[in-house]
Order: C-alpha cells, then sequence, then structure tokens
C-alpha cells in the first residue's frame, strides 16, 4: 500500500463504489480525506473510515459546491494534495435517434463539467504549491466504442482528452494530471447487471471478454487511483490508464480465429 501520510484529499462520489472504496483506502495509508458526494451515503463512508475523513454534501456540476468544498479541505487540513474526481452517473442506453437533449446535458454536466469542475478549482489550490496530483475517473467507455451509451462514452472520452490537456497546460507546476479508465466493475451504476445476472445464474459471464475473464471490484480501481495520488507515481503524468481486465488491449475476435 502506498503511503500517503500527511496528506489531504478531495474525493468526489464518495458514497459508494470507486470513490468510496477510494476514500477508506487513502484513509488507511494515512491521509486527511474530505469525502464529497451528492447524497447523504457519503457520512457512511466517513463512519466507516473511523477517523480521517470528513464527509459533505453537494453537487459535482457546481462550481460554488465543489468550490467551497475544495476551500473547506483547505481549511480543515491545510493544504490539498490529491484531488480525485470520480463522480460519475452512467445515462441509460439509448441510442442516437432515440436520445434527448437534455439527457445528453445531464450526463456531460457530472460526467464532464464535474470533472472539469473538480481539476480546475484543485490546480488553483495546488499550482500555487508547487505540487500535487489530480485523478479523474474515466472509462474503457471513453476509448472506444462498446461500453457504454453514446452520452457517457462521449463524456468519459472528453475526460480523457481534458486531463491530456491540462497535463500540459500545467507544465512545470509541479501537478501531476492522470485518469483511470475502468472497465466493468462492481458499483452502484452497475449494480442491476450484476444482481440481474445473479438471478438469472449467469454471474460468471460478466466480464467475459476480457482476458482475466471477470469484473472488476471498486477496490481494485482505487488502488490504481491510491498509486497516482502517492509518489510512486511522481514520473507518471498525462495519462489514462486503462484498469479492465485487458479488456481495452484487443480488437472484438473470435476465440481460435484471427479473420
Amino acid at each position: 500500500m502506498a503511503d500517503l501520510t500527511g496528506k489531504t484529499a478531495f474525493i468526489t462520489g464518495a458514497g459508494s463504489g470507486i470513490g468510496r472504496a477510494a476514500a477508506l483506502m487513502f484513509a488507511k495509508a494515512g491521509a486527511h480525506v474530505l469525502a464529497f458526494d451528492l447524497t447523504d451515503a457519503v457520512h457512511a463512508t466517513a463512519q466507516a473510515a473511523h477517523g480521517n475523513v470528513v464527509a459533505i454534501t453537494g453537487d459535482v456540476g457546481d462550481k460554488a459546491s465543489v468550490d467551497a468544498a475544495i476551500a473547506r479541505a483547505v481549511a480543515d487540513f491545510g493544504g490539498l494534495d490529491i484531488a480525485f474526481a470520480n463522480a460519475g452517473v452512467g445515462g441509460g442506453m439509448k441510442t442516437l435517434l432515440d436520445l434527448e437533449v437534455d439527457e445528453w446535458n445531464a450526463v456531460l454536466r457530472v460526467n464532464l463539467v464535474g470533472a472539469f469542475l473538480t481539476l480546475q478549482a484543485a490546480a488553483r489550490v495546488m499550482v500555487p504549491a508547487g505540487h500535487g496530483s489530480i485523478i479523474c475517473t474515466a472509462s474503457v467507455a471513453g476509448i472506444r466504442s462498446g461500453a457504454g451509451g453514446m452520452p457517457y462514452s462521449a463524456s468519459k472520452a472528453g475526460v480523457i482528452n481534458m486531463v491530456q490537456t491540462a497535463a500540459n497546460q500545467l507544465a512545470g507546476t509541479g501537478v501531476r494530471v492522470n485518469a483511470v479508465c475502468p472497465g466493468l466493475t462492481e458499483t452502484g451504476m452497475t449494480q442491476a447487471w450484476f444482481d440481474g445476472a445473479r438471478a438469472r445464474g449467469t454471474e460468471h459471464k460478466l466480464g467475459q471478454l476480457n482476458p482475466l475473464k471477470r469484473a472488476a471490484g471498486p477496490e481494485e480501481i482505487a488502488a490504481v487511483a491510491m498509486f497516482l495520488a502517492s509518489d510512486a507515481a511522481s514520473y507518471v503524468n498525462g495519462q489514462a490508464i486503462a484498469v479492465d481486465g485487458g479488456l481495452s488491449s484487443s480488437h472484438p475476435t473470435v476465440p481460435g480465429k484471427m479473420a
């Protein structure tokens, strides 16, 4: 486990899934964590940490809410070393011809605008300090088609490009910006798929398209975020790291055939 002793971390979407796992993991590694989420479940995350985690509710798509939360982290803990822009929504699987613009905007507001607001607010604190690590949750759906609905996939592709662009715009500041790109992971967003598969007796098929032949647990994604947050990743910058069991390493194939 990475050593985050004495560091301050701000994590969005910390009420469940990857964000909750990261908050607990970062706190166990010694960080002071401000856990942020739209739902009151974030308070359960803080209670489960048994110290080192302060919970606050707010809307990641609202600039004033994000700015206030970052300011709270700085005020409570004396600075900001890590920001994990993890909050996200799925948005369903409607196709191009069926989508409404309001549905499109609702997904991008959380997944892309929310990540931008977190990145910007964190950078404004970190740049004057001369150090910091910002991590965004993207997705394999942002790498290529086939892993999510259109607004979700577009939002995550935007996150990947935003991370790459931000890393270059912050060149020389000491602030690193990276993304994790999860594959199929059991979280609140995907819970219905997992529950349905278990009810049908087809749980063994979850993640069958990747070389590991399984889905991920949220802790497996959080562990990569913690690596990126730590000094062990001091030379990792502007990257979008797929954590997907190998799914994105291949084009679609029929097993045993190359054509």
